[in-house]
């Protein structure tokens, strides 16, 4: 096949999907929206595609939409997002629990992929591409497939790595495809409430000058980077799943230098990137301040292991008296995933000087006004457990930090029971005085 031939049309392409394929799709922003449609006008001659995909931001995948009745195609999803929530909830979407890290291995060893649409940016005078904002775990996908397509999005951004750790070449397509695409999907936050502020400042005064931080999404880390950005902390770094506009942030403050980084130094390490089309163009404008890698490069916890002060702040949804965590479900629901958490957290363990938060509201409002407890007896039933007791380390809500590190089982239990809601204090007590030593 020449260079030239390998440039199709995206109806084209799609004609190498059989019945009874996994067709991968990606994770985070980076979609490949032009072969997802070309994929969708194929419903009526093809049956039992599975599509496998994660983190979606945009506000509709076409193969599932075009097909309510999941005749021709059926969605699974490594992470929910905001949009699969919503197919979630009519049924179209089937979540495929992991932790991040694993990825690579399950595709090299356990799951089979037949055909891989892969986003790429425009390539340059010798045939590379970058993977845009989603480097996920591409290459390692597109090695087992059978038929791999690529999707030139204009839009994305073309940095490459600066060691290529970012790149593709055309060559290793069987097709490429091209055309106009929507702007990249923006991911916004609503502003702070006072409670994150507060669990924010309790956090922040915690983490040292020249610490290197892996930041989830949500209003709590947010607010910690605004915190850090107004600090008189210097010379912060950035090893994260998810590069966002918490780091922009960090570096427009002149936080954010990478310098004493014993990995990547200099640089901003990354695996996906989420946020404003100001962040985008960051990426676009200074490519040489970044080196965006891939899931077995960024989420290994001996490679974080060997950065000083390495700090991992994510959301929780629930921790239990012994420091059990639910951080991706409300009872069997499926709000999110695992993801990276645990990749980080036992980052942060290995790290000289590192610590590993989890932040939660202390309580929340039902539907009826009721105020519930985020800090339980134990993770109820049907619910999630998504990172152990033995690797939580510390926990910050409203009312304080704990370090769990340590503790006996007693000890835990009077540690959480301290930063729960004052409502909520004297039946946790109650029932840890019954049940721990």
């Amino acid at each position: 096949m020449t260079k030239q031939s390998k440039f199709v049309s995206p109806e084209e392409a799609v004609r190498a999907v059989r019945a009874g394929d996994w067709v991968d799709y990606g994770f985070g922003g980076g979609f490949p929206e032009l072969l997802d449609r070309a994929l969708a006008a194929r419903r009526d001659e093809l049956s039992e595609v599975k599509i496998r995909g994660g983190l979606v931001i945009r506000p509709r995948i076409e193969a599932v939409e075009c097909d309510p009745e999941q005749k021709a195609f059926s969605y699974y999803s490594w992470h929910i997002g905001d949009y699969e929530r919503k197919l979630q909830s009519r049924g179209l979407c089937r979540f495929l629990p992991m932790v991040l890290r694993y990825l690579p291995e399950l595709y090299r060893s356990h799951i089979r992929v037949d055909t891989a649409f892969v986003p790429v940016s425009q390539p340059d005078g010798e045939g590379y591409c970058g993977l845009g904002i989603s480097n996920y775990a591409w290459r390692t996908i597109f090695e087992q497939a059978r038929t791999v397509i690529f999707e030139i999005n204009e839009q994305l951004p073309t940095l490459q790595g600066v060691d290529g750790s970012h790149r593709v070449h055309l060559s290793e397509a069987d097709f490429v495809v091209e055309g106009a695409h929507e702007p990249l999907p923006i991911r916004t936050y609503k502003d702070p409430s006072p409670i994150d502020v507060q669990i924010a400042e309790h956090v922040v005064r915690e983490i040292p000058n020249g610490a290197t931080l892996s930041l989830g999404v949500g209003g709590v880390p947010f607010t910690v980077a605004k915190l850090l950005a107004q600090s008189d902390l210097t010379d912060l770094g950035c090893h994260t799943g998810t590069i966002s506009d918490a780091f922009l942030a960090l570096h427009r403050a002149g936080k954010l230098t990478n310098r004493l980084k014993e990995v990547d130094a200099g640089r901003s390490t990354w695996n996906l990137a989420m946020g404003s089309q100001e962040l985008y163009n960051w990426l676009q404008a200074e490519p040489d301040r970044f080196r965006p890698g891939d899931v077995d490069y960024v989420h290994s916890p001996e490679r974080m292991g060997r950065i000083s002060n390495f700090i991992s702040i994510n959301g929780g949804v629930q921790l239990d008296l012994m420091g059990q965590e639910n951080a991706e479900s409300a009872g069997s629901r499926q709000l999110s995933g695992t993801g990276g958490q645990l990749d980080f957290l036992e980052g942060a363990f290995r790290s000289k000087g590192g610590k590993g938060f989890i932040c939660l509201n202390s309580s929340r409002l039902d539907k009826t006004g009721t105020r519930k407890s985020n800090i339980v007896p134990f993770i109820p039933g049907g619910s999630t457990v998504s990172a152990p007791r033995s690797l939580i380390e510390y926990v910050a809500t409203e009312y304080g930090v704990v370090r769990l590190t340590g503790l006996s089982l007693g000890e835990r239990a009077k540690a959480m029971i301290s930063i729960a809601h004052p409502d909520f204090r004297e039946e946790l007590a109650q029932y840890a005085r019954e049940h721990f030593q």
